[in-house]
């Protein structure tokens, strides 16, 4: 059970984080570059827009990481541990994606299709690179 705290911990410090750098890379975008944010256009805005060829790389080395500091963590980490952990992470975010992006409302928020449909293929490369990510974790 322990070790299952230690993979949610380092999960969900992880998530926060890519989502902050997405968020900031956004932001960073509309102020500094001046790219044309939600408000001046339709759909997320060109800010957001330019982002997401990025997103899958934020999401693969950020994931590497936290998935190399929890497996080094465990006395005698294995390949079926980490594509475990792998999974459960992937699971755990497609579930909490759907309310946090999709079902509960607020400015970022997307509806279904603009999240499973028109964020394709980087939605599906995002979740690739955090079940690899332990994965590729383990064997660094």
């Amino acid at each position: 059970m322990e070790q299952f705290g230690m993979s949610m911990l380092y999960f969900w410090i992880c998530y926060i984080l890519v989502t902050l750098v997405g968020m900031i890379h956004t932001i960073f975008n509309i102020c500094v570059l001046h790219m044309k944010s939600m408000k001046d256009g339709p759909g997320m805005g060109e800010g957001y827009e330019k982002t997401k060829p990025w997103h899958p790389l934020y999401n693969i080395v950020l994931f590497t990481v936290f998935g190399h500091l929890y497996m080094s963590g465990l006395s005698d980490p294995t390949i079926g541990q980490a594509f475990t952990t792998g999974g459960i992470w992937t699971a755990i975010c497609i579930v909490f994606d759907l309310f946090g992006w999709v079902i509960i409302k607020h400015p970022w928020s997307l509806t279904f299709r603009e999240f499973y449909v028109d964020y394709q293929p980087w939605i599906t490369l995002i979740y690739i690179a955090i079940f690899f990510g332990p994965v590729i974790g383990y064997w660094i």
